[in-house]
């Protein structure tokens, strides 16, 4: 059914005469007619009957036109929502890794709350293949994902990528291992080349970090160890269970020792990723433009 004719027919029962429709929406009542017509064409029932000189809706026509009211009003509903003029509304749904929830997400909701409480986030922690996977499926508008400078992903053409910031890792061992002199990462892994070694189990990537510099150190590495928790991979590593790749700007536990990489170093990149054509959807160009947007002074 035509959205035109419809609403032609809802104000057919609100103003009660053709004549005042066509007044009402600036066309000849012959089009009115006509239009109408057509429209009781389409449904396969009569609409309209005439009542004197004038016209009334027959029960047909009167239901129809009650849903006309509903169905008017939520295609109004929806261009608002799409309107990039207006305030945003709507749950944004993100897939995300934990740390990036944490640093980038999570501090966004009292803003939120304040200033936009029509938007809502609905968040599920993954992992970057987890999350490209929800996205491609349409699960999700938003995922927060993350490569290795040394182990870059190359997304979908039909995602966009957002850079959001990045951290440099280090390389976790215990407390008493002894710190060695300054030397580049590959000196810094050589010394512990006889190690087991501590890597991710819901991803690859770091893997992929550890295996380059090893590498360029002149040995395998001996993968023992998988876990996705850095909580757990510090527990092996005070335990004395192996070494592995942590966060250099985050605390660790005691008993743990973060030895630099450089010369190369190990960044972790987090980006925002959207499905192309999408970003513009004013709640999710809202959580993509504060995401993106510098840190507010404090004072």
């Amino acid at each position: 059914m035509d959205l035109r004719r419809l609403r032609l027919l809802r104000e057919l029962a609100r103003l009660g005469s053709m004549r005042q429709v066509a007044d009402e929406l600036h066309v000849t009542t012959s089009t009115v007619s006509q239009q109408l017509t057509v429209l009781a064409r389409e449904v396969g029932t009569e609409l309209v009957e005439p009542h004197g000189r004038r016209v009334r809706l027959t029960p047909a026509g009167r239901r129809l036109a009650e849903h006309a009211v509903t169905i008017l009003a939520a295609v109004d509903a929806a261009r608002l929502d799409l309107d990039p003029r207006a305030d945003p509304a709507g749950t944004v749904r993100v897939a995300g890794f934990a740390t990036a929830v944490r640093r980038s997400l999570l501090p966004l909701t009292a803003r939120l709350a304040a200033d936009h409480p029509g938007v809502r986030l609905r968040i599920h922690e993954h992992e970057p293949a987890e999350a490209y996977a929800a996205l491609a499926a349409d699960d999700v508008d938003l995922a927060l994902t993350y490569d290795y400078n040394l182990a870059p992903l190359s997304p979908d053409p039909a995602l966009d990528v957002t850079p959001l910031w990045s951290a440099a890792w280090h390389l976790g061992v215990p407390a008493g291992a002894p710190p060695g002199p300054a030397a580049d990462a590959p000196a810094v892994f050589d010394r512990f080349r006889d190690a087991d070694w501590i890597v991710n189990s819901r991803n690859t990537a770091d893997e992929a970090v550890v295996r380059t510099i090893a590498s360029m150190a002149g040995f395998e590495p001996r993968i023992t160890h998988r876990a996705d928790s850095l909580d757990l991979v510090q527990d092996l590593v005070v335990a004395g269970l192996g070494v592995g790749l942590l966060p250099g700007d985050q605390p660790t536990a005691a008993g743990v020792r973060l030895l630099p990489l450089t010369g190369p170093q190990a960044l972790l990149r987090a980006h925002a990723v959207t499905r192309r054509g999408r970003a513009a959807w004013p709640p999710l160009a809202l959580i993509l433009d504060l995401l993106t947007a510098p840190p507010r002074d404090a004072g």
